[in-house]
């Protein structure tokens, strides 16, 4: 698989701290990269860096070759909002929006209408286990549903490179090992790239390869490390690409019923969808 994301050489301070000395990495087309490390180390700056939330103080990050780093905050917002999607620990789903409505705004901010965005939001609810949840507003689901509805935001772009940042730090253990494995799976199916930052060795078992950082340096490692190490599965070669929120069985499944609010399989790219 050919590179979709990546950065060299990226150093990044605050002050005094040095965040990342040196960094680079790249992320294959498909591929789940876990980044783990203590509190501090720089992984969740690495993250933003990659993502185009800060510049790097050096180096550089590209996007299907494309540099990102130089761009202004008007064509990185754009680039959030079009080619990467986001998961979050607290999923910062908005309030005052039902479930339909948080997932469809990505769309509604590139353009599409209301109405078709909400459309085509509705139609990742039954494949991630969220049927009938489609009206309900975030303070009315579990933990677990409104990560679900943050997975659906995420892809609803079809992006490039989802980034998850800790995204089951504030699940049960239940909860989050289902959470975790619907993400990568579905990021898988739906073609695209999946970053995560974890603490969680649980959290990273769900990814190909596994990067650990340590005082703004990546750490060399032994083999792969991630579901590679666990499974003797993963790895660029073993992605399949493919698209749209039709069922593929894979994720969920009458466990995740009982744990997370609804049955769930692997979503394929909604038909149409923009991005």
């Amino acid at each position: 698989m050919s590179v979709v994301l990546e950065g060299f050489g990226l150093a990044k301070r605050f002050g005094p701290t040095v965040a990342l000395d040196g960094v680079g990495l790249a992320v294959h087309g498909g591929e789940a990269v876990a980044i783990m490390g203590p509190s501090g180390s720089g992984k969740s700056t690495l993250l933003h860096c990659l993502a185009g939330i800060m510049r790097p103080d050096a180096g550089e990050v590209r996007l299907l070759g494309r540099r990102i780093d130089t761009m202004g905050e008007r064509e990185r917002s754009a680039l959030r909002r079009t080619r990467f999607g986001f998961v979050f620990q607290f999923g910062q789903l908005l309030p005052e929006l039902p479930a339909d409505e948080n997932v469809a705004l990505p769309l509604m901010l590139g353009g599409v209408s209301r109405a078709d965005a909400v459309r085509q939001s509705r139609e990742w609810f039954a494949p991630l286990g969220l049927a009938g949840m489609e009206g309900r507003r975030p303070g009315e689901l579990s933990g677990g549903q409104a990560q679900r509805v943050a997975i659906a935001r995420a892809l609803v772009t079809r992006p490039a490179v989802v980034f998850a940042d800790e995204p089951t730090g504030a699940l049960d253990q239940a909860t989050g090992h289902d959470t975790m494995r619907l993400l990568a799976d579905a990021t898988r199916h739906n073609g695209a790239s999946l970053v995560v930052v974890t603490h969680d060795p649980e959290v990273a078992r769900w990814c190909d390869r596994v990067v650990e950082v340590r005082d703004g340096r990546i750490l060399p490692r032994p083999g792969m490390g991630g579901r590679e190490a666990v499974t003797g599965e993963g790895g660029p070669g073993a992605v399949t690409r493919a698209g749209g929120p039709e069922a593929v069985t894979r994720a969920g499944g009458p466990e995740a019923a009982g744990r997370s609010g609804g049955s769930a399989t692997v979503p394929r790219a909604v038909p149409g969808a923009a991005g």
